[in-house]
């Protein structure tokens, strides 16, 4: 596990310390160098990272679901031991537990630290990274039962902190803001109504009807189309007083016909 000579770094001057990337696929940098971590290896730390302080029974019955309990903790006391020889090595040991070094910046603790900051109601400006924050899945190509669990735990938490975020826009009356924040949910997850019901109340904040409606009548037909279901009863409702004349007027004109049977031949 050794820093990769043959990749240059970003301009400017290089980020310190040692950062773990899980977001998007793996990744090790030191001073912004990759460094170069075996496959083995790097589902270790990647687990390490994603369950801090777990014992060294609970990584190796994660890592080797497989094996018994004596050959999985033998499997990984010497992945350890390999990882303790590298002065990259990442991690801490103490006792039965291991974790990360505290110096070590993991981009999925800055996901759900920006996603807690949204939930507790700080100002929206301060969220500005939330867009981006954890746009990408969590280890891309990898099935472990413990890496599906959390990539949609984050998945989950990314489409509540971006719903919640054009909710607070909204309710500020920064609409250009929460309908960004409302697409960016509706792009990760189409067919989830909460960003689609967002994007209709937005409009109608802005007075764009058209839009409203129109917004309405695209999740519609894609439900209708992926699923054949239709929009849950709170959503139709938003819709309600401005589509009612031209529902009073649609009934007027079916009224106002004349039956096949009243027509003169």
């Amino acid at each position: 596990m050794t820093a990769d000579p043959t990749v240059p770094t970003a301009g400017g001057p290089p980020e310190e310390g040692v950062s773990l990337h899980l977001l998007g696929g793996f990744r090790l940098l030191r001073d912004s160098a990759p460094i170069v971590v075996p496959r083995g290896l790097q589902r270790v730390i990647a687990l390490i990272g994603l369950r801090p302080g777990a014992t060294r029974s609970q990584l190796a019955g994660l890592l080797w679901p497989d094996a018994s309990e004596e050959r999985a903790l033998s499997s990984l006391r010497t992945a350890l031991w390999r990882l303790r020889q590298d002065p990259c090595c990442p991690m801490t040991v103490a006792g039965d537990t291991v974790r990360l070094d505290p110096a070590v910046r993991l981009d999925v603790d800055d996901l759900v630290g920006t996603a807690a900051r949204v939930r507790d109601g700080d100002d929206p400006s301060t969220a500005a990274g939330a867009l981006a924050a954890g746009r990408h899945d969590l280890l891309p190509g990898w099935y472990d039962d413990w890496v599906l669990l959390d990539r949609e735990r984050l998945r989950q938490l990314r489409l509540h902190m971006l719903e919640q975020l054009a909710g607070q826009h909204l309710t500020a009356g920064r609409h250009g803001e929460a309908l960004e924040a409302a697409l960016e949910a509706m792009a990760a997850e189409p067919l989830r109504e909460t960003p689609h019901r967002l994007v209709v109340r937005i409009h109608l904040a802005e007075g764009n009807a058209f839009e409203a409606v129109h917004a309405f009548y695209v999740y519609r037909d894609l439900l209708r189309r992926e699923l054949r279901l239709e929009p849950s009863p709170a959503m139709s409702a938003l819709l309600d007083d401005t589509l009612a004349p031209i529902r009073q007027a649609s009934r007027e004109a079916v009224v106002g016909r004349p039956s096949p049977a009243g027509r003169r031949t």
